[in-house]
């Protein structure tokens, strides 16, 4: 069936419509934090904490919401047709503003393989405006949706700051080896795999296409394997991918928490969610890298701490 695509030039006014529509009528429901900037291995952390017990709450009942949200969605939440396969929703208890999901019209599992379309469909978005692209992998790597479905948030990730984070460890990777050649990134202390994408550098088609046989390349080199069950094409094991204007970051998981904090794929673009001051206490004392790298499956050995 054919549907509405995205026109260039809509998405960030229909985004912005649509979240003072959805503010006004209580659809959108934003857990107010504070920031706290952390520096770790060469990266400023941004560390959010929710900051009362209204929101804390809020944040909970999210997480714990029974059912499908996505089917059928939520009207005041839409923000745009993308493609035939997709459409943008604002996430309802969003922590960042403006953060997009880019949703299956029909259902999918958050375990089946990224495909062609789904690359078409975020990379349609990140050209409107700078923006950075995630998944989280299954439930152990955050994804607290079993309906598949991409994200997207604008940057920088906080005013007046570079727009990522991990930047400044990017940057080195971004110019080491041949273009398209799977490399490490110097300064990240857990297993990954890193490889630069011109985001802007083709037509829409091509880049989605190449965007998709590169992440199957990364999901490889982390040895992540695809497994075919009932006519789907399944990941083997979690894990989060960044799209980032540097380039595709994959992390394979071994856990969803580290001490009680969940973390998911922005943690390792170096913004992390904490719901109370104990939890901001336990991030300043083990320091961030150290939950990513426990957090990342062959970044510890042995079971969870407590």
């Amino acid at each position: 069936m054919h549907h509405p695509h995205l026109q260039p030039g809509t998405l960030r006014p229909a985004i912005v419509q649509r979240t003072a529509h959805a503010l006004q009528s209580g659809a959108l429901c934003p857990i107010e934090t504070i920031q706290t900037v952390i520096e770790d291995g060469g990266v400023r952390f941004r560390v959010r904490a929710v900051s009362s017990l209204r929101n804390k709450d809020k944040a909970r009942k999210a997480r714990n919401a029974g059912g499908n949200p996505f089917l059928p969605y939520d009207a005041e939440l839409f923000v745009s047709d993308i493609s035939d396969d997709h459409v943008a929703l604002l996430n309802k208890f969003n922590v960042i503003e403006h953060h997009l999901l880019i949703v299956t019209r029909c259902f999918e599992p958050q375990e089946s393989l990224l495909t062609v379309p789904d690359f078409a469909a975020l990379l349609a978005c990140m050209a409107e405006f700078p923006s950075l692209g995630f998944y989280n992998g299954g439930a152990a790597a955050g994804a607290s949706q079993a309906h598949k479905h991409l994200q997207l948030v604008p940057l920088p990730l906080a005013e007046g700051s570079p727009l990522l984070p991990i930047d400044s460890l990017l940057q080195s990777a971004r110019i080491s080896g041949a273009p398209g050649a799977i490399r490490a990134v110097p300064g990240l202390p857990f297993a990954h795999a890193f490889t630069p994408l011109d985001l802007v550098a083709a037509p829409l088609h091509e880049l989605a296409r190449t965007a998709c046989e590169r992440y199957r390349a990364l999901l490889d080199s982390v040895g992540v394997r695809t497994l075919h069950v009932d006519g789907a094409w399944l990941q083997s094991a979690p894990y989060n991918l960044l799209v980032m204007p540097a380039g595709l970051l994959l992390v394979r998981r071994a856990r969803e928490c580290v001490e009680g904090i969940s973390l998911n794929a922005l943690a390792f673009a170096g913004s992390l969610f904490v719901r109370d001051a104990a939890q901001m206490q336990v991030v300043e004392r083990l320091g961030p890298m150290n939950l990513l790298r426990r957090a990342a499956a062959g970044g510890e050995r042995g079971g969870e701490g407590a």
